[in-house]
C-alpha cells in the first residue's frame, strides 16, 4: 500500500466523512478532503489546482472548502472559494490551520482533520448559513490523487 492508503484507516476515513456531513448541516459551504502522495509545489499553490480539478470552484455560492494533504511531504493547506474569500476576514483560516497542524504534529491525522472540519462548519455558519433549498453540490468522500 502507498503512504496515502496508510495515512488513514477505513474507520478514520468514515469518521472524517461523518464530520463533513455534520459540518454541512450548519452551512451551505461544501467541504472536501484530498490526499495525495506528494507535491513539488508549495501546498497552497497545489491546493488551488486540486480545488479547480475537483470542480470546487463551480459551486453556486463559490463556498467550497478544501483540506489538502500531501502525505509524503507532510504538507497541509486549507483554502476556500472566492465567495468565502469575499466575506471572511483575512485571518479566517488561521485557527483552523493551526489546529490541524497541531494534531498532525502529534500523528493525530483523523483528529486534526475532523477538528478542522468541525470548526470550519461552525465558522462558516455565520457567513453561509444552511438554507432550506440547499443541496449537497459536492461529494463528501475523501478524494485521493
Amino acid at each position: 500500500m502507498s503512504k496515502v492508503e496508510d495515512f488513514l484507516t477505513s474507520k478514520e476515513e468514515q469518521a472524517i466523512i461523518a464530520a463533513i456531513r455534520v459540518a454541512e448541516q450548519h452551512t451551505s459551504g461544501e467541504i472536501r478532503v484530498h490526499l495525495e502522495p506528494s507535491t513539488e509545489k508549495p501546498s497552497l499553490e497545489r491546493a488551488k489546482e486540486v480545488f479547480c480539478f475537483l470542480k470546487m470552484d463551480e459551486t453556486v455560492l463559490q463556498n467550497g472548502v478544501l483540506f489538502y494533504v500531501a502525505v509524503d511531504n507532510k504538507q497541509f493547506a486549507v483554502i476556500g472559494g472566492k465567495g468565502i474569500d469575499k466575506k471572511v476576514p483575512s485571518n479566517f483560516w488561521n485557527s483552523i490551520k493551526d489546529r490541524v497542524i497541531s494534531e498532525f504534529s502529534k500523528g493525530n491525522y483523523k483528529i486534526g482533520l475532523t477538528a478542522g472540519i468541525q470548526e470550519t462548519g461552525k465558522k462558516l455558519k455565520a457567513y453561509f448559513p444552511i438554507e432550506s433549498t440547499d443541496t449537497n453540490e459536492l461529494s463528501n468522500e475523501i478524494s485521493k490523487g
